[in-house]
């Protein structure tokens, strides 16, 4: 069973990938502390030690930044994609630190950078055969770059919703994907609030998911 994290040392775990990735050693006591304003370099080490003692750090006391990442894979070859309960209904919304978890996947399926996961609600998206919790990848889009059949999010009215995307020889219209929902005519294209298009699917069958997260891209 994987041991869970509580929110802030999800977010330390995070910020040391990501200043791993960057930077090819970690980050000091203090540097963590002033990036979550913990003012206790005591309360710092508290917290590492719990990622420690639940399987996800290795720490060396004796040595200066001795500490070592365990359980994941930080080669170039890998990228980490926040994954959100919502559509992020505005560009605030989606920072990355505001994600549910991360989920690592081969550079060559993670699509474009921008990129986040969905974790699929209801029947929302039933009519592509998407399930409850089931993992979706909306990756970045330019109005001028949609074509028939393809799945959208959308803002609008303060939330974001997905809509398929049709063309009737007049422009571009979009329908609702949820049944009994008539479709609405977009008539200026260029300036359609897109949060992006639907590109992939990703769905594990035995219903588990790790709760190890990573940082973003």
């Amino acid at each position: 069973m994987v041991a869970t994290l509580t929110d802030i040392e999800r977010k330390i775990l995070d910020y040391m990938v990501q200043y791993l990735r960057a930077n090819t050693y970690q980050p000091s006591i203090r540097e963590i502390g002033e990036r979550f304003g913990i003012k206790s370099t005591k309360t710092v080490s508290e917290h590492l030690q719990a990622l420690a003692d639940k399987g996800f750090l290795e720490r060396d006391p004796s040595r200066s930044r001795g500490v070592r990442i365990l359980g994941m894979d930080l080669s170039g070859d890998t990228v980490s994609i926040p994954c959100y309960k919502d559509i992020p209904a505005d560009r605030q919304g989606a920072r990355s630190e505001r994600a549910e978890m991360h989920l690592s996947l081969d550079r060559r399926l993670g699509g474009a950078k921008g990129g986040f996961f969905i974790r699929a609600k209801g029947d929302e998206l039933g009519v592509l055969d998407v399930h409850d919790g089931d993992f979706v990848l909306v990756e970045p889009v330019q109005p001028e770059e949609l074509i028939e059949g393809d799945v959208v999010a959308v803002r609008g009215g303060g939330r974001a919703s997905f809509h398929r995307v049709s063309g009737n020889g007049r422009g571009l219209s979009l329908q609702p994907v949820r049944a009994g929902s008539e479709a609405a005519p977009v008539e200026d294209p260029a300036s359609l609030p897109l949060v992006g298009r639907v590109t992939a699917l990703f769905r594990r069958l035995d219903g588990q998911i790790s709760q190890v997260s990573l940082t973003a891209h």
